[in-house]
């Protein structure tokens, strides 16, 4: 087993005595203490106890922001239903801790409104992102003509919401242990999104079957159970 890093012992050690003191009853040299180190050394890890529980969301903007702007993708809601990908795999990458997580700032109103502002960052970043791309005269979504002012605003912020809306909804699931493939659910979540706002062709006949496609980091043989599910929905 590898051995934890000074920055995960605190971290262990500040989540173990959440649960068994009370957030609010736990101080920063409780914590230290615990993990075995000294106070300064919590500090070069941590500003604040409240960090130790967010601690790298920061750094999770600045990934997203720059996924953004390497796109490949045409279209800025294709764009950004990509980039919430790396939102999801953090939570994944961090495993049990993630899911204490959830269950600590479920019962801790401070901890749950700090929660809701990190989601509204992402959510907000989302929201520039393709304001912007429709402003350079760029359609959202392919087969789109390009809008400008409040009407590509107000699409902007719908498109936003319904990107940061999915993703929690799959994370949640997870974090719960209802799903045992989060990743694929994203990638159907996502797909779902961009087919709320892609628009009907003119003339399409509406008991027919629509396919929208967009590139995803999943193998093939994984999409297909979850494209046969939509189209028989």
């Amino acid at each position: 087993m590898d051995k934890l890093t000074a920055r995960d012992r605190l971290a262990q050690a500040a989540f173990d005595l959440f649960n068994e003191r009370g957030y609010e009853q736990t101080t920063i040299d409780d914590i230290a203490e615990r993990a075995g180190l000294g106070r300064a050394t919590f500090f070069r890890h941590y500003r604040s106890k409240e960090e130790v529980i967010f601690p790298d969301h920061d750094r999770l903007l600045d990934r997203v922001r720059d996924r953004l702007r390497s796109t490949g993708h045409g279209a800025a809601l294709a764009a950004a239903c990509d980039a919430v990908r790396l939102v999801l795999l953090h939570y994944l990458d961090e495993g049990e801790l993630a899911r204490r997580r959830y269950v600590l700032t479920s019962t801790v109103p401070a901890l749950r409104d700090r929660e809701i502002v990190s989601v509204a960052r992402y959510q907000r970043l989302f929201r520039e992102y393709i304001a912007e791309r429709m402003a350079e005269g760029e359609p959202a979504v392919s087969g789109e003509r390009a809008e400008s002012g409040e009407s590509a605003a107000l699409r902007a912020e719908l498109m936003a919401a319904a990107v940061a809306s999915g993703h929690n909804h799959v994370l949640r699931r997870w974090l719960r242990g209802d799903s045992a493939d989060p990743v694929r659910e994203l990638d159907t979540a996502m797909g779902q999104v961009i087919a709320q706002f892609t628009p009907r062709p003119a003339g399409l006949d509406t008991d027919g079957t629509t396919v929208l496609a967009f590139r995803t980091g999943q193998p093939l043989e994984a999409l297909l159970p979850a494209i046969q599910r939509l189209l028989e929905a």
